[in-house]
């Protein structure tokens, strides 16, 4: 296998996914100026995201399925077209429903992106490696949320509306190009490809759902990933700029900050997950306390949290997207590759349920308690934005909860395969054994 060829398609394939977060992620940044171009209510600028996302949603199990039947190469182009097409849509868009129907385009090219990207790793690369180039796909691919953080809102700002969205159309347009020059499905034209009636694409499907790894998955990435979109994707930018009363600038810095620390903490989890497959629900249990740590500490603050705090907030946040990336190895280890595309699929829609489900329900939120007039006026109000916010933590722990039963059922079936996962504290006890040896034998050497 050719190494700098292989590193050429992914690194192809990542591209198109940079694309597809900056198209998804600009809608978020320019929520204050849809609130007056659309004269929009909470509720209904919350609409705009929670189509977005249901139709993300809905397409990742038949996007799993076409990935396995068709290849990545022709999804990732027809994803990129669909966005261009939403894009220019929401450029030229003067009411809510027009729109609606761009980001529902916008969500449905997205939805192809991401699952095909990780589709390619396996053809092209040794096992060995997978865990971390899924960490570099996810962390470079949400430098995506800079691109429509930094440059895309001084063009919204200086330019407007259709020249900002017709700019990130012609985005889409260039990762289309790329992909139909560089990328190809495998070293082997098609061998990655399944042919399957409908009754085995069904079959599969099944088997895919009732695989335990493959749940489990699915409840990781639905209890660790929302929070961070959530707060980037909707309801973050308003947060930080109205209730807590930061600058723009400020906002947008953390946001940057946001996207940074996922790049610094990814490697970390990849390896992590590499060197300690039998952990990897731990740590997911142990980012999702982190989150609901620093989310209870901002809102139970009194008044507006200082920026140190919602910085720590930020960073809590952002360890949950490379953490959530931990879900797609449950998927490929307790999987065949002939549907691991499907089983990604499944995975995938966990965390996009849960944050449009969160997204929708903070807005109505804000909705009734500036119609009963306890926000005193300004729709986003910190009591408001408190209230409304607090309801993310009772997803999380639902999420929790799942992942708890989904995890006894794996161990489970673990144990019917001979493989026992040993309690916690015998796994840190040996793996401080292990370093004494080796600081040993590496003494000794010297």
């Amino acid at each position: 296998m050719n190494s700098s060829r292989a590193l050429l398609v992914w690194a192809a394939g990542v591209a198109a996914y940079l694309v597809a977060v900056t198209q998804r992620t600009t809608f978020g940044v320019a929520g204050l100026e849809a609130t007056d171009r659309f004269s929009a209510s909470a509720s209904q600028l919350s609409i705009f995201t929670v189509v977005q996302l249901l139709v993300y949603a809905g397409l990742q199990v038949p996007v799993g399925v076409l990935v396995d039947r068709w290849g990545p190469r022709t999804l990732i182009v027809t994803g990129g077209i669909l966005m261009a097409a939403g894009q220019a849509q929401l450029a030229f868009a003067d009411s809510v429903g027009a729109g609606i129907v761009g980001r529902l385009f916008v969500g449905a090219g997205d939805a192809t992106t991401f699952i095909s990207v990780l589709r390619l790793l396996p053809a092209w690369f040794e096992p060995r490696r997978i865990p971390v180039l899924t960490q570099w796909t996810g962390i470079i691919g949400q430098l995506g949320q800079v691109v429509s953080v930094v440059p895309f809102v001084a063009l919204l700002s200086t330019f407007g509306w259709q020249p900002a969205f017709l700019s990130a159309a012609a985005l889409s347009v260039l990762a289309v190009v790329l992909a139909v020059a560089v990328i190809r499905d495998s070293p082997l034209a098609g061998s990655e490809r399944t042919a399957q009636t409908l009754r085995q694409t069904g079959t599969s499907l099944v088997e895919a759902w009732r695989q335990p790894g493959t749940r489990l998955g699915l409840w990781s990435h639905f209890t660790i990933q929302f929070p961070g979109t959530v707060f980037v994707l909707m309801w973050g930018y308003p947060y930080l700029v109205r209730a807590e009363k930061i600058g723009e600038g400020t906002a947008s810095a953390l946001m940057t900050l946001f996207v940074a620390v996922g790049i610094a903490c990814g490697p970390f989890l990849g390896r992590y997950v590499g060197r300690h497959p039998l952990r990897r629900s731990t740590m997911v249990l142990a980012i999702a306390a982190l989150i609901s740590t620093a989310w209870l500490a901002v809102l139970l603050h009194p008044g507006p949290a200082p920026l140190p705090l919602l910085t720590l907030l930020v960073v809590a946040l952002a360890v949950g997207g490379p953490g959530s990336m931990i879900a797609f190895d449950f998927a490929r280890t307790f999987n065949p590759a002939a549907r691991m595309g499907t089983a990604t699929g499944i995975v995938n829609i966990g965390g996009f349920m849960a944050s449009l489900l969160s997204m929708f329900v903070i807005g109505v939120v804000l909705d009734v308690l500036f119609g009963s007039g306890f926000s005193q006026g300004d729709l986003y109000a910190l009591e408001s934005f408190r209230l409304a916010m607090s309801t993310q933590l009772v997803v999380l722990a639902t999420g929790v909860a799942a992942v708890l039963v989904a995890r006894r059922r794996v161990r489970r079936r673990m144990a019917e395969q001979g493989v026992v996962v040993p309690p916690i504290r015998e796994a840190l006890a040996r793996e401080r054994r292990r370093r004494r040896d080796a600081r040993v034998a590496r003494s000794q050497d010297g």
